[in-house]
């Protein structure tokens, strides 16, 4: 007589697994007390008094933070002002979130690698053929920012530009002083611009200029997702923002998350600040960049490295959906196997820190950074942007923490450690 116990418990727990799965995804980030998440309301009320203090030694001027466990909102709140004039900072205030954009570029990267319309492994030359034969500079020359080059001898693939591992520079924020005066020179935009201008024009551009290193031997924060912008536009046949939108943020209702801001919106742009005699002003535009460039200008540069704006809670349903395996609300992004991969650590000892890694989307940590205490356990993932702006999430514990904030200059802010440290503090279960 044939035993079916064995195969009857197999039955049983794949569709105990699948029913997770499917209920997992159907996470909506709704509001309960900390609590029923196995958080203690006292130990977040913490958090309140160090941001609170944090505004009180003029250290930053206002923020927002969110914190979800298990796919619950569990502390969504708001400090200080939004701009010089003392406006009160609401929930859905928007933000600039600069380099949290580079994330959302990689994920519209592994949806289209999804669909098989390329390897990672890919040079990216058979796509953008200017970047054949890159050359990694050999002499600078400081009087009038001209160069030498000598071959790579090996091409840019889209997992060195996934992993800024290609050798490309970053302009006004590269640290080499070489590579901002030869960007300035040749007019590349490094992240945003009210000018009219098309990344098919800036990338083409950048395709010509020296790499700082032969592709995949080194990590060098790159515009490397501004050329998978222009990529990601190419494989797809549709402008890269209208990629987005129809792909990425309908489907999870990240109804908030712009390159340019709608005019019925603009009024809940928060003002990039920075410290002027002891007081908080509204930044001036440097001469890199325009402040205004979600609001005003062409509209027409879609930079997948630095470009976005978004609110906390837009992107709290986006770092939700890497927590449920790539789906949210019911809607799939990505396979639960891509979110995987993505995760792993693609940069080996490269990153530069043995306390975190770089995946294909995130900085990770790593088991000596759990062990090194405040960055959360080794499953943790985590960015930010430019203009202070903050993200973790950690499949392990279910957790998401945002606090964003935006301040240019020295303000001798330490929120951002402090948010993080105290989130994961406040378990109590």
């Amino acid at each position: 007589m044939i035993n079916f116990k064995p195969y009857l418990n197999f039955i049983l727990c794949f569709l105990c697994s699948f029913g997770l799965a499917a209920q997992s995804s159907k996470i909506t980030l709704e509001r309960v007390i900390p609590e029923e998440t196995g958080v203690s309301s006292s130990r977040l009320e913490k958090i309140d008094q160090m941001i609170i203090e944090a505004i009180e030694h003029k250290e930053i001027p206002g923020a927002v933070g969110l914190i979800s466990r298990n796919g619950k909102i569990i502390y969504h709140k708001t400090f200080g002002t939004m701009d010089e004039n003392g406006e009160t900072l609401v929930k859905d205030d928007i933000f600039r979130i600069a380099s949290q954009t580079k994330a959302i570029t990689a994920t519209a990267v592994m949806m289209l690698w999804e669909e098989g319309r390329f390897k990672l492994d890919d040079p990216i030359s058979d796509y953008i053929p200017e970047f054949k034969d890159a050359k990694i500079l050999e002499k600078f020359n400081e009087a009038d920012s001209s160069f030498t080059a000598t071959p790579a001898g090996k091409e840019i693939s889209i997992r060195h530009l996934l992993t800024h591992t290609s050798g490309i520079g970053y302009g006004m924020i590269d640290t080499d002083d070489r590579f901002r005066k030869i960007y300035a020179k040749a007019g590349i935009i490094d992240a945003f611009t009210t000018d009219s201008i098309s990344l098919e024009t800036n990338i083409k551009k950048l395709a010509q200029l020296p790499l700082h290193h032969r592709p995949g031997e080194k990590l060098t924060y790159s515009e490397g997702l501004d050329v998978l912008g222009y990529f990601v536009e190419i494989v797809s046949g549709e402008p890269f923002d209208k990629f987005l939108k129809e792909r990425l943020f309908t489907p999870l209702e990240m109804n908030d998350t712009y390159f340019y801001i709608p005019d019925s919106k603009k009024d809940r742009l928060v003002s990039v600040q920075e410290k002027r005699n002891g007081k908080w002003k509204n930044l001036a535009s440097p001469a890199e960049y325009d402040v205004n460039f979600p609001i005003k200008g062409a509209r027409t540069y879609f930079s997948g490295g630095a470009g976005l704006s978004s609110t906390a809670k837009d992107y709290a349903k986006f770092l939700q959906m890497y927590l449920n395996k790539g789906s949210y609300n019911g809607k799939t992004i990505l396979s639960p196997v891509t979110v995987d991969l993505i995760l792993e650590n693609h940069t080996g000892d490269l990153y530069g820190s043995k306390a975190s890694d770089y995946g294909l989307a995130f900085g990770g940590v790593t088991e000596l950074g759990e062990k090194k205490g405040g960055l959360g356990t080794a499953e943790t993932f985590y960015w930010g942007g430019y203009f202070n702006t903050h993200y973790f999430a950690d499949p392990e514990t279910g957790l998401i923490g945002i606090l964003l904030k935006q301040t240019r200059g020295e303000t001798k802010d330490q929120t951002g450690w402090k948010f993080r440290q105290m989130v994961f503090s406040s378990l109590s279960e």
